[in-house]
């Protein structure tokens, strides 16, 4: 008789037990979409309008020829605002894209020393950032079809361009992106890249929460096809950074950036062919490096697109791959 009551009480306990882990199961699956759908959201919702968005700089602050330029794109109802930077006596084009969620006017500084260097320059700004602000944004997925809009827009005011890209962050992985899939841009400079999209936002989240961010990263991949309609791996510099090959790379990155690790740069490099060059930036956190020694920036910047853009003998004489630290 005892010995039938223990075993209906384990029995019982047993059964508790199963529903007690099914329950926490299916917590920590109510707890991991929701973490993952809240990502999916973030990354993607409008960016608020605010009064601050009339204030910014403007090429005027810095003293040099620009002209507002509409870009079009394939929404003819929805052009690109743009600045260009003339120099009528060249033929050779920087385009600058900013990180997520930036502003062309993030870009003033290097971009009016360019200018001053003698290079034509396109600054511009994505939709859903800058002065598109209150419509949804993607990491870097239709953002590359903006960088593909003012790369046209380039070419069809300058036939003949020698073009080259500077990014920053997202701007910096669409660069590489962009360069992969256009042969016509003959010079990346790409400062503070990420490697993949999945790697960018698990750690993001990671960071945030103090978890292990590749489950919330996973989860919100999902929703991310769902409502942007892009996966995480339709966004990775790293499968296609080998493919400018031939064509001068500069990997510019922080060694303390603590919102894209510095590993990141390094794989890019490594996966990266020749001619390439990494410059760490010791103590620098994202995007970092140029405020360290501004005038040092740009004429470094500056030196490699002029080399690159100079021709196929400038071009050879690039191609030795160099890791440098900054000091």
């Amino acid at each position: 008789m005892q010995a039938q009551g223990d075993s209906t009480m384990a029995r019982r306990l047993w059964r508790g037990a199963a529903l007690m882990a099914g329950a926490g199961a299916a917590t920590l699956a109510s707890v991991c979409a929701g973490m993952g759908y809240y990502v999916a959201r973030k990354l993607t919702e409008p960016s608020a309008p605010s009064y601050l968005d009339d204030f910014i700089m403007t090429p005027f602050e810095t003293g040099i020829a620009w002209e507002d330029v509409h870009i079009p794109t394939a929404n003819e109802e929805r052009p690109l605002a743009g600045w260009w930077f003339p120099r009528p006596e060249t033929d050779r084009v920087i385009i600058g894209c900013t990180g997520y969620r930036g502003s062309k006017s993030d870009l003033i500084g290097i971009g009016s020393a360019l200018w001053r260097a003698g290079f034509n320059v396109l600054l511009f700004d994505y939709h859903g950032h800058g002065a598109h602000r209150g419509t949804p944004v993607t990491l870097a997925y239709r953002e590359l079809h903006d960088f593909f809009a003012a790369l046209d827009y380039t070419q069809r005011r300058m036939p003949h361009a020698r073009i080259g890209v500077l990014g920053f962050s997202m701007g910096a992985a669409i660069a590489i992106l962009g360069a992969a899939a256009r042969p016509e841009v003959r010079v990346v400079v790409a400062d503070s890249p990420f490697a993949t999209h999945a790697d960018v936002v698990s750690h993001t989240i990671q960071h945030t929460i103090h978890l292990p961010g590749q489950p919330f990263a996973a989860v919100s991949d999902y929703f991310l096809a769902r409502s942007a309609g892009y996966r995480g791996r339709d966004v990775a510099p790293l499968r296609v950074v080998d493919k400018l090959a031939g064509r001068p790379l500069l990997l510019i990155h922080g060694t303390d950036d603590d919102m894209i690790p510095v590993s990141h740069g390094r794989r890019l490099y490594a996966a990266a062919r020749e001619p390439k060059e990494l410059w760490l930036a010791p103590g620098a956190n994202h995007c970092g490096a140029y405020f360290l020694d501004r005038p040092a920036y740009c004429q470094r910047v500056t030196a490699f697109f002029t080399a690159g853009l100079a021709g196929e003998q400038a071009q050879g004489t690039a191609a030795q791959s160099a890791e440098v630290i900054n000091r």
